[in-house]
This record gives C-alpha cells, sequence and structure tokens, in this order.
C-alpha cells in the first residue's frame, strides 16, 4: 500500500530570488528569440556566443534606459550647476576618434583583401575577410553604445538645447539597428554605411575633443563640413545599397529596403538640422551687417559695450 502523501509532498522546491529571476529572464530570452527567428530567418552562426549579441534583451534594456535618462536628466540638473567635464571629454572624445580610426583602417583592408563588389556582396564570400569585417563591425555595433555618452556629457554639462529629437533618435536607433544586423547580415554589402561613417566620426570627435581646449577653438573650422559629409554620407548609401537591390544581388533585399527607408529619415532629420543651425546664423549675421552703419555713428559707445559684453561673457564662461 502506497505510503500517504503530506499535503507539501508536491510542492516544488523554492528556488532563490536571484536563480529565479534569472530562469525567467532565461525563458524572455528565448521567447524573444524564437519569435525573431520566425520573422527573420536563421541566425549567422559565425557571431554566435559573441559579447551582448545572443539576447537582444540587453540591447533593448540600455536603449531603455538612455531614453529615460534622457528624460529626467534634464530634470534633475535643472537646478544644479553644470559640470566642466573638459578633462574627461578629451580622453573621450580621443578614444573614440582612435576607435573610428582603426574601424576605418580595418574595413577598408578588409574589403580590398575579400575582393568586396561595391554593387553587390553577399555574406559568404569574401573568405577570411568576411570574418574581418564581422570582428570591426562588432567593434562598429559596441561603439553605438559607447556613444550614449555624447547625450549624458550634454545633460552635465547642461547643454540641453543640443539635446534634439534628430539627436536622441539617431543615437537610440543605431544600437538596435546594428544588433541586427550583427546577428543576420554581418558583413558583405552592411560594410559600406559603417565605413563612410568611421571616417565621419574621425572628423566630427576630433572636432569635438579639440573644442574643449579654449586655445583651439579659433582654429576649428571644419565643424561647418560635418553636417555636409554626414548628408553626403546618406546619399552615398542610398546609392550603394540601391545597386544592391538593382543589381541581382543574393544580399538579403530586406535588410537593404529598411536600410535605404532608414537614410532618408536620416537626410530629412539631418538637412532641417543643417538649415536651422547654419541658414539662420547666415541670415543673423546679414541683419548685424545691415545695422552696422548705425553703430559706426555712435562708434566709441557702441563698440565700447560690445567689447565690455565680451569680456563679460568671457569672464561668465566656466568652461
Amino acid at each position: 500500500m502506497p505510503a500517504p502523501r503530506g499535503p507539501g509532498c508536491c510542492r516544488r522546491p523554492k528556488l532563490p530570488a536571484g536563480r529565479g529571476e534569472g530562469l525567467k529572464m532565461e525563458s524572455l530570452d528565448k521567447t524573444i528569440n524564437s519569435y525573431l527567428n520566425i520573422w527573420l530567418g536563421p541566425r549567422d552562426p559565425r557571431v554566435k556566443g559573441w559579447f551582448l549579441l545572443d539576447n537582444y534583451a540587453p540591447t533593448f534594456i540600455f536603449s531603455v534606459l538612455y531614453l529615460v535618462i534622457v528624460w529626467l536628466g534634464p530634470k534633475y540638473m535643472q537646478n544644479k550647476q553644470p559640470f566642466s567635464c573638459r578633462g574627461i571629454l578629451v580622453v573621450y572624445n580621443l578614444g573614440l576618434t582612435l576607435l573610428s580610426l582603426y574601424m576605418f583602417y580595418e574595413l577598408v583592408t578588409g574589403v580590398w583583401e575579400g575582393g568586396y563588389n561595391f554593387f553587390c556582396q553577399d555574406t559568404h564570400s569574401g573568405g577570411e575577410a568576411d570574418m574581418k569585417i564581422i570582428r570591426v563591425l562588432w567593434w562598429y555595433y559596441f561603439s553605438k553604445l559607447i556613444e550614449f555618452m555624447d547625450t549624458f556629457f550634454f545633460i552635465l554639462r547642461k547643454n540641453n538645447h543640443q539635446i534634439t529629437f534628430l539627436h536622441v533618435y539617431h543615437h537610440a536607433t543605431m544600437l538596435n539597428i546594428w544588433w541586427f544586423v550583427m546577428n543576420w547580415v554581418p558583413c558583405g554589402h552592411s560594410y559600406f554605411g559603417a565605413t563612410l561613417n568611421s571616417f565621419i566620426h574621425v572628423l566630427m570627435y576630433s572636432y569635438y575633443g579639440l573644442s574643449t581646449i579654449p586655445a583651439m577653438r579659433p582654429y576649428l573650422w571644419w565643424k561647418k563640413y560635418i553636417t555636409q559629409g554626414q548628408l553626403t554620407q546618406f546619399v552615398l548609401t542610398i546609392f550603394q545599397t540601391s545597386c544592391g537591390v538593382v543589381w541581382p544581388c543574393p544580399f538579403p533585399l530586406g535588410w537593404l529596403y529598411f536600410q535605404i527607408s532608414y537614410m532618408i529619415s536620416l537626410i530629412i532629420l539631418f538637412t532641417n538640422f543643417y538649415i536651422q543651425t547654419y541658414n539662420k546664423k547666415a541670415s543673423s549675421r546679414r541683419k548685424e551687417y545691415q545695422n552696422g552703419s548705425t553703430a559706426m555713428v555712435n562708434g566709441y559707445t557702441n563698440s565700447f559695450s560690445s567689447l565690455e559684453n565680451n569680456v563679460k561673457q568671457r569672464k561668465q564662461r566656466k568652461d
């Protein structure tokens, strides 16, 4: 005769709190991964096990935390003095300049070694060069996480006018897009936009780094051309991506259509930024020039007050 069962004999043993949370996260990751595999097909096995690539949850969580900080950060800093951050900004921008230069060099040499075709390049015909491209593009993906610091420095320095929709949209989307790229199309036709962007970032982060040194500011002439270079990059990327659509190409078409759509959205936003930033400045300078005759009539008074204002501004500046 079987022994009678007590009231708690069939209960599962309780897991420690951390272990239980870990199992829930694993279950969530498996669910997300199964849906992604159904929608997008099998992943590229060459990146299996790579840091941050196996599961989408960490990338998504980082992006959500970024948006929360963008929302709450300025509120937290509202009644606080801005931080200078000059020393760390020099190191940060120098680091990203060197990383961008490394990625640009490695991508160019990898494309050359693999004999990549500008018009159409699939993800498995470059041999060992494909693996070189994949390794560099992982760093490109990871650099998008590092670049969240751009916004955090704006918040700490209370440069909230620089936290525009364009800025947040670009930073928040790029990390997520490149997680998907690295899992499904980590080489081949994907190389082109990253190569151009790495070159632009060499110019951009070198400018930002040098601009934190007051003595260097009068010699930094290329800020305007950075935005022009970014717009040129987007147009060239659309052209190169469209070649993969027009020519018979084994690279997945869905990715090409998505890239074209994303580049168009960036062209619209960056063009608007360029017009708002540089055309307005040009028109305000023209107005100042037109009012110059009035200033000349009261030459000494106006020039002295202008000089006095400049001196005051310099004294107030703690950057």
